[in-house]
């Protein structure tokens, strides 16, 4: 896990210096209608901290396999507008909800890191899987939608 919490911990220094070298059209425009922002996107990697942060915790002390419930991303990142918002705002809820899941993730017993989980499609998979798969999907979107200056995303 630790370098799960080293990689979440480049991201909150460095993705604010990444957005501040964008133009607002840049971090605003959306590459076809049904495409997110680059705004839009990390804004669902907000979306994503949250939804996630409670799955850290309930999976350590559930009873039973903890049932991963879904949620619609498209709606979560619509009602929340962020699209609409000024981006400092959107840059400071990402680095305090992912160092708040840095807190978690360090203070996750080792004998938790095997709780399981269900994640669906009859599917378990352990705690340390999905705060690997957090990671890996954070840097899924950073590296091939955020970064990038390619106008296919």
């Amino acid at each position: 896990m630790q370098k799960v919490v080293e990689g979440i911990n480049h991201y909150i220094k460095w993705l604010p210096e990444e957005y501040n070298s964008m133009s607002e059209k840049e971090i605003s425009a959306r590459p076809l209608p049904n495409k997110w922002s680059k705004k839009e996107i990390l804004g669902h990697l907000c979306d994503s901290a949250i939804n996630n942060m409670e799955r850290f915790i309930k999976i350590q002390y559930e009873e039973t396999v903890y049932v991963i419930q879904s949620y619609n991303q498209d709606q979560w990142v619509m009602a929340q507008n962020y699209q609409g918002r000024p981006l400092d705002e959107i840059v400071n809820l990402f680095q305090t909800l992912n160092q708040q899941i840095v807190n978690i993730v360090k203070n996750i017993p080792n004998e938790k890191l095997s709780s399981l989980c269900d994640i669906g499609n009859n599917q378990q998979k352990t705690l340390g899987w999905l705060i690997q798969d957090y990671f890996d999907h954070m840097e899924h979107h950073i590296h091939n939608q955020i970064i990038t200056k390619n106008d296919d995303i």
